[in-house]
């Protein structure tokens, strides 16, 4: 069953250079135009079911807000349609759904009451809302007063524990200190378990790719792609460094060595500028074999060549080692480690290495790799290779503990 569907959905705004304009548009008598149209959403179709996660995520501007405002009710589509199977409880950003002069206990009520509870049941959820935001006696002032950090606290536990079928939460988090993301988080993971759908806007890929099992890709009002966050995630990283105004191309690298402009969860992704590229990826143990499985605690290098195929100033080789999430289990350059690379002429060639341990839990991880350079503090890729080499790591000696790291503790029991 869905939960959200989305049809053919399109928003357009009117926007003018002035309110003089404004009103010159209203009392004309040929009806002459003083505005241009923003496409803010341009016919976009998609369908949530129950109990999904998915993240939204774009650059500003791209219209993850307005898509969530639409499907909360706030604003209307200029064509097409929206429909919603359950309750609906929203976190847009800073400053919507409280009325500034109302106390926080207020507020809280007149959610409520918005959401169809009465007071005697909004009574019972109250000693609740008020443990998770952790205000104390703020809650009888004011909201005006708040700071945006007891805000969004006060926001969010309200939001959650009005038992909502649908949660929707725009950026809100990044407000609150680590401590209370962290909480917050746990209780997204709870709502998963109770098969809750939530709908969240993020600029931190890392909480898209653990939490979400979808993601969608928005840029300019249309959707990129409707998928896997991991794919979705490096297609964004992408259209970020387009902004830069540079020529980046991109392929996908099937095994056989052949290049598609499909994306696949299971394909290396690539992009960059063309001044230079990677070549000759090897893999190997700490006996210098080929392999790509290890053991937890071995040793593992890889190597590669960064070739100039025009003259490179500040370059910068990196590696980020993912899980089979995307998430980023670690990651490292030349430069974060302090060594620098001269500049390259066209033709020259730098030998790269990587070794490290791989303390790490039992899983398959991916293996990604780039070769940028710094110009004016902006990082230009060159040739970025995202899942390029795939591994796997086995347990050591019959430990299956869980987690991502592997601190390979050592227990000592002794019975008196």
């Amino acid at each position: 069953m869905n939960a959200i569907e989305v049809n053919n959905v399109t928003k357009i705004y009117r926007l003018y250079k002035s309110s003089r304009d404004r009103l010159s548009e209203i009392i004309s008598l040929n009806r002459k135009k003083y505005h241009h149209d923003f496409h803010a959403l341009k016919d976009i179709s998609f369908s949530i079911k129950k109990g999904e996660t998915v993240g939204i995520i774009g650059q500003n501007g791209s219209g993850k807000s307005t898509l969530l405002k639409i499907i909360c009710g706030v604003t209307k589509p200029t064509t097409g349609t929206i429909k919603v199977n359950g309750r609906i409880s929203s976190l847009l950003e800073l400053g919507a759904g409280f009325h500034p002069d109302f106390t926080g206990r207020e507020n809280v009520y007149m959610n409520g009451a918005l959401m169809g509870f009465s007071k005697d049941e909004m009574e019972n959820r109250i000693p609740e809302i008020e443990a998770f935001a952790e205000i104390g006696e703020f809650i009888e002032q004011p909201v005006k007063h708040y700071s945006s950090g007891m805000y969004v606290r006060l926001a969010f536990a309200t939001a959650i524990n009005i038992d909502p079928d649908i949660l929707i939460v725009d950026e809100a988090l990044a407000v609150g200190d680590a401590g209370f993301q962290l909480k917050c988080f746990f209780k997204l993971q709870e709502l998963q378990s109770k098969q809750k759908t939530i709908l969240f806007v993020s600029h931190d890929m890392n909480t898209i790719k653990k939490y979400c099992s979808k993601a969608i890709l928005l840029d300019k009002g249309q959707i990129i792609l409707n998928g896997n966050p991991n794919e979705a995630v490096n297609i964004y990283s992408k259209i970020l460094f387009r902004s830069n105004k540079r020529d980046l191309i991109h392929s996908v690298t099937e095994s056989d060595g052949t290049r598609t402009e499909e994306v696949s969860a299971t394909k290396e992704y690539r992009y960059g500028t063309r001044e230079g590229e990677i070549s000759d990826i090897t893999l190997c143990n700490s006996k210098g074999e080929s392999v790509n499985v290890f053991i937890a605690g071995e040793k593992m290098t890889v190597k590669f060549r960064a070739v100039a195929r025009h003259n490179i100033v500040n370059p910068v080789v990196a590696m980020i080692v993912k899980d089979s999430k995307g998430q980023d289990i670690y990651g490292t350059n030349n430069y974060f480690k302090g060594i620098d690379i001269q500049s390259l002429n066209i033709g020259n060639e730098v030998e790269v290495s990587f070794t490290q341990v791989l303390n790490l839990i039992p899983n398959t991880y991916f293996i990604s790799l780039g070769f940028v350079r710094i110009e004016n503090g902006n990082i230009i890729p060159i040739d970025r290779r995202y899942d390029v080499i795939e591994i796997k790591v086995l347990a050591k000696d019959n430990d299956f503990s869980i987690g991502i790291a592997n601190l390979d503790s050592q227990i000592d029991c002794k019975r008196r």
